[in-house]
């Protein structure tokens, strides 16, 4: 025994050693890691590429510490948007080049960088893109280039667009695991997959419906870009005419089929440099460090706040990837208390979540809106929740292909008693009162039950209702009538009055501007977020060993369809969340 006993601390003493000298090293590096800002040399070309730019904002913390070990020199869309505006005017950038894009970036995110890319476009200089393969999303952004180079060994994708929904009735029944689900409204569909084994005429419409105004909005770009007409645009979608290189260029989807090498020698023949040399070139990310450096020197007195929402509505702190009203709160409060802040853009990228916490960020919006103007600029999505803590807003902004709406509510009850009744589990209630009991997911559901979590259900959704109609000044029956849960596209939301102008984010600060009667001023982004060490630990690699082994054995999509599930097991309270996942092929 004492043998093993000399054995396990040994192998204790090695693991400990280990952690100490891992731990040591990232302190040693954020302590003293470098901190060199790359500048762009004469007659520079930006590369763009997006693959590790994930969010519109990247966050920022209030312990100093939390930033240093967390790289602290990352940069989010709206960065590298400014970077380029900046870029139109820097006489040491000739062009940008889109090399080899790829992105975890939404359709409405490609929608405001591809307006940044258009008015650098005609600043005079020029932007240029190859890739070896292109998806439909990636095609999107990358057809705004004077001049586009795909690989011969490549393809196109440019298809359409297509939504896939699983429906798990049949699983609930062979394994006795129920959701039992209390929604409002008819087209509240984030739960039908639940309830039926096909989708419900309801659902197939407003799919249809969004899906096709959101191929308007990336067929009329691309037309404008490449100068095709619409009818020969979907013409080549629907017979799958530009699957090959070769095909994509009788198309006129692209220009030139030709090898990286040939896409650089000709990048050095438009800047006058020898074959045998190389031309300068600066990534985005330093480029964009660079111009991030600039700004905070160039401050003005006036400001206004921009305030990031990103992710869905947990609860708690929040961060960059989820909103919570702990940081949503603070910097609503820290902004409309600051003498220097004139307006408040609130930034929304969220499907939603929570209600409570919704309506806790709605009313912190509410009491800001009475000392300060606040205007909403919406994403990808703002949609139930999302659209919740957005229609009490002066002024809401949004793409033509923002996802928005989903004005409804549900609640979602894992039950096992079936499941438990096969393998001979049987569990019973005590009580001194007749409602004492919570609700156990081994019991069968109780009708009565059932009837007070749906009165609460229509609480919130009469509530939900009664703020959008107060906000954007419609009657309770204007809104009901466009809400039952359904999702609009911006295009669609505009129409129906949910948003009042179509534009991106630098317009949803002017506009706040244009409130606030300030013509010069500087933007302060929040929130900050209130994080620790420890926090910031429990996302590294090692803590995620579990899922990694997980989605290595059971593969990539059967991990996301467990993902799912799980994900309804874990909501707690009425949800005002997006009626489904929409993956955009």
């Amino acid at each position: 025994m004492k043998f093993l006993g000399n054995i396990l601390a040994t192998v204790i003493g090695i693991f400990v050693f280990i952690m100490i000298f891992f731990f040591g090293v990232i302190l040693i590096g954020a302590i003293f890691g470098g901190d060199d800002i790359v500048s762009a040399k004469s007659d520079s070309v930006i590369e763009l590429n997006l693959k590790e730019i994930k969010n519109d904002y990247a966050g920022k913390y209030k312990d100093p510490w939390v930033t240093k070990f967390s790289g602290g020199k990352e940069i989010g869309l709206t960065d590298v948007i400014n970077a380029i505006e900046a870029a139109k005017t820097d006489d040491k950038i000739k062009g940008i080049s889109i090399l080899n894009d790829e992105s975890s970036l939404g359709l409405a995110q490609y929608k405001d960088l591809r307006n940044a890319l258009e008015s650098f476009k005609k600043s005079g200089k020029f932007v240029w893109a190859y890739a070896n393969t292109y998806s439909q999303k990636e095609y999107y952004l990358n057809s705004v280039a004077n001049t586009v180079y795909l690989n011969p060994a490549g393809d196109l994708d440019f298809k359409g667009l297509s939504s896939e929904v699983m429906f798990f009735k049949d699983f609930q029944d062979k394994s006795g695991i129920h959701m039992e689900v209390i929604r409002h409204g008819k087209y509240k569909s984030a739960v039908e997959p639940f309830l039926e084994n096909k989708m419900s005429d309801a659902n197939r419409e407003q799919i249809t419906a969004l899906l096709n105004s959101l191929w308007t909005t990336i067929s009329t770009d691309i037309s404008k870009s490449r100068n095709i007409p619409l009818p020969k645009l979907n013409e080549i979608a629907n017979g799958l005419l530009a699957r090959t290189p070769e095909m994509a260029k009788e198309q006129h989807l692209v220009d030139i089929v030709a090898y990286e090498d040939v896409y650089h020698n000709a990048i050095k023949k438009a800047l006058k440099v020898k074959e045998d040399e190389d031309y300068n070139k600066i990534s985005i990310s330093d480029y964009t460090q660079n111009n991030i450096t600039t700004a905070l020197a160039d401050t003005s007195s006036d400001q206004i706040a921009i305030i990031y929402a990103q992710g869905e509505i947990t609860g708690g702190e929040g961060d960059v990837n989820t909103i919570g009203e702990g940081s949503m709160r603070r910097s609503l409060q820290e902004a409309r208390k600051n003498d220097d802040v004139k307006a408040i853009v609130l930034r929304i990228d969220s499907p939603g979540g929570s209600a409570l916490t919704s309506d806790l960020i709605w009313r912190e919006i509410e009491i800001t809106k009475k000392v300060k103007p606040v205007v909403v600029s919406m994403g990808n999505y703002a949609a139930s929740g999302g659209y919740y803590i957005a229609c009490n807003a002066n002024k809401i902004f949004a793409e033509n292909n923002t996802i928005t709406g989903s004005i409804g509510v549900f609640g979602v009850l894992p039950n096992f008693s079936p499941l438990a009744n096969k393998l001979g589990i049987n569990s019973e209630q005590v009580k001194t009162h007749e409602n004492a009991p919570n609700y156990s997911p081994f019991v069968p559901v109780d009708e009565k039950f059932k009837a007070f979590t749906l009165e609460g259900v229509e609480r919130i959704y009469n509530t939900f209702v009664t703020h959008v109609a107060e906000g954007r000044k419609m009657t309770f029956e204007q809104v009901d009538a466009i809400a039952q849960g359904r999702v609009w596209s911006g295009t669609e939301a505009l129409k129906l009055g949910l948003v009042d102008k179509i534009g991106g984010l630098n317009d949803a600060v002017a506009e706040a501007a244009k409130i606030a009667k300030i013509k010069k001023y500087s933007t302060q982004n929040y929130p900050e977020y209130d994080k620790t060490l420890n926090d910031l630990f429990s996302g590294l690699p090692f803590a995620q060993s579990k899922e990694a082994f997980i989605k290595e054995e059971i593969g990539e999509e059967n991990y996301k369809l467990l993902e799912q599930v799980k994900r309804f097991q874990k909501l707690k309270g009425v949800q005002t969340i997006l009626p489904y996942g929409l993956n955009i092929y």
